[in-house]
């Protein structure tokens, strides 16, 4: 079976907040280190602030009809920007990880990009997540820059990559 097969892709609407509260509070507990907000800084949120936070786009892989991935896009607002926007929430199981369902999330989101005028996108991930930054090469995202002690965890400074990639 192919992966595209096994996996549906779709756009998260306001009405999905359940479905984002929850892949994505389980995305900051189970990988702390790879996001900049802390668990903490998201279960209080308000209903209303949850659907806010799906007004850019959120896209999520379902397996089985449940959701296993998601990866969302964060448009940049001035004109002289409306060609960039961020990738931003990127996380996938664990038990689903190596099986491509990233690599159709990016395709994707790559595709709404083009079709809403974005050539540029850029990231920001941690120097010390070797498996994203390499998932991201592969995907033609080519480092930038660093930000030294970008994120204070627990005490540590991490060091953030920041990386680009041109849309074809």
């Amino acid at each position: 079976m192919d992966v595209a097969d096994s996996f549906s892709i779709t756009i998260l609407t306001q009405d999905d907040v359940a479905e984002y509260r929850s892949i994505r509070l389980e995305a900051l507990a189970k990988e702390p280190s790879a996001f900049a907000s802390r668990t903490d800084d998201w279960i209080g949120l308000a209903p209303k602030k949850w659907r806010q936070k799906l007004s850019n786009p959120v896209f999520v892989a379902r397996f089985e009809g449940e959701p296993v991935a998601m990866m969302g896009l964060s448009p940049m607002r001035p004109s002289k920007m409306s060609h960039r926007a961020n990738l931003v929430g990127v996380y996938v199981r664990e038990r689903f990880r190596g099986r491509g369902v990233g690599s159709l999330l990016f395709t994707a989101i790559g595709s709404f990009a083009r079709k809403a005028g974005v050539s540029q996108l850029e990231l920001t991930v941690s120097a010390l997540n070797t498996p994203a930054i390499c998932f991201y090469n592969r995907h033609g995202f080519k480092p930038v820059g660093r930000i030294p002690n970008a994120l204070l965890d627990h005490g540590s400074a991490i060091d953030l990559l920041m990386m680009v990639c041109q849309l074809p």
